[in-house]
């Protein structure tokens, strides 16, 4: 009785829009003192939860995803796809699919690929001819490439919370994101056969040449650090502070950046960083009454009495991810319930890092859906248009991600094939 009561206040706080951390963090402490326990260790466990070594990453691949924005390497790259691209029917919505891909080995957030790249694209594409609706729809579900492909800061938490190899999340996350992609594009294709209308931009080798030219150093930051990651030469870490280091470069020598920049850059950094560092404190603090509860044992209980089977076990993941991403922040999700989720997973044999990947991939088809559906918001206060409308343009695009994600449950070889050539 005391769990539902804490579960229906923290949904009652949720559905008024408070802050996931202070709904969180409001109905824990109450518990708490109901309880009349000392605050002393619940709240060492808090600082605990945010002094894990994994979670310095986060910052500064925060950063190098701000300094990025700033430096106008979204432009660079959209300028690029079109030049290779405009001349193919639909060629701006593959642009966009494309773009976000780029942009993605980056950023590692959806709300920062969705609030850059929906300035730079979609008045082209209405210019263009192209719906309002499909604009908004394939730049929101091309966001949801960046916190899958690495660098992902969903895939820096579940590691910090799991105690696995980023680097084998980061490995096990390529094949799926390109796996995203496919299905994104194939139905760019289906929809613009419904948009006659739309027009095709002229193609130059020359344009060809002279925006790769401008492109060439950026797409260097993802050489950098994947193949940095990947190769054992950094830590993840290390790897978000050179990426981070060469995009400043960028920025300073393509004259985008000034020294007078720098102190908004490091207070957007701060601030965002602070945002996921406080859900995660009180989302441990509510994994700590949780723990108290008994409420692990009594869900392993639950689900070892549905199944014992692992394929079985990662289609109930996924959908719990899919109704929790629906309602709470990913990161709150992820440091809520991975601790609940290991131990059952271990105890079905079930792949740590194919957990990982289905998790995080459920958990992103979430920020497009309402009534959390952070996406949705920001292309909304971007494009100035109802969040209803951006969801309907993103309906059709769910389908392929909702299918990425069977395919890997019943296909682990997509997201474990790559990790085991690199031997992570």
């Amino acid at each position: 009785m005391t769990v539902l009561l804490l579960l229906v206040a923290i949904l009652a706080l949720l559905a008024l829009r408070v802050p996931v951390a202070f709904a969180f963090l409001g109905p824990g402490l109450g518990y708490l003192l109901v309880e009349g326990q000392s605050l002393g260790l619940p709240m060492r466990l808090v600082t605990d939860a945010t002094s894990n070594f994994v979670l310095l990453a986060v910052p500064l691949f925060v950063l190098l995803g701000v300094v990025a924005n700033h430096a106008g390497i979204a432009d660079r790259l959209f300028d690029f796809a079109l030049a290779l691209f405009g001349r193919v029917r639909g060629g701006l919505g593959y642009v966009s699919v494309g773009v976000s891909l780029g942009f993605s080995w980056m950023s590692g957030s959806a709300v920062a690929d969705a609030a850059a790249l929906s300035k730079v694209e979609i008045p082209p594409m209405l210019r263009a001819g192209y719906s309002r609706r499909f604009g908004l729809g394939v730049v929101g579900a091309s966001a949801l490439i960046a916190p899958v492909m690495p660098p992902s800061i969903p895939a820096v938490i579940f590691a910090g919370q799991a105690s696995v190899s980023t680097g084998a999340l980061f490995a096990a996350s390529v094949v799926p994101a390109l796996l995203m992609v496919v299905g994104l594009c194939a139905v760019v294709f289906v929809l613009v056969r419904r948009q006659p209308e739309i027009r095709h931009v002229g193609f130059s080798w020359a344009r060809v040449a002279e925006t790769g030219k401008r492109v060439v150093l950026p797409l260097g930051a993802p050489v950098v650090i994947l193949g940095g990651i990947l190769g054992g030469l950094f830590t993840p870490t290390e790897a978000a502070a050179v990426g981070a280091a060469y995009m400043m470069v960028l920025g300073f020598g393509y004259r985008r950046l000034k020294v007078r920049d720098l102190p908004k850059i490091f207070v957007e950094t701060v601030l965002t960083t602070a945002s996921i560092m406080l859900i995660v404190s009180s989302a441990a603090l509510l994994g700590y009454v949780l723990a108290k509860e008994r409420v692990p044992q009594d869900l392993a209980q639950l689900v070892l009495g549905i199944t014992d089977d692992g394929t079985v076990f990662l289609l109930l993941v996924m959908l719990l991810m899919l109704l929790l991403g629906t309602v709470i922040d990913a990161t709150a999700t992820l440091v809520l319930v991975v601790p609940i989720l290991m131990p059952i997973a271990t105890s079905l044999g079930v792949d740590p890092i194919l957990l990982g990947v289905v998790m995080i991939l459920s958990l992103m088809i979430g920020l497009l859906t309402p009534p959390v559906g952070t996406v949705l918001y920001v292309l909304s206060s971007t494009q100035r248009v109802p969040v209803g409308e951006v969801f309907r343009g993103a309906l059709p695009f769910l389908v392929p991600l909702l299918l990425c994600c069977l395919l890997i449950i019943f296909f682990p070889g997509i997201a474990t094939w790559l990790p085991a050539q690199l031997g992570l």
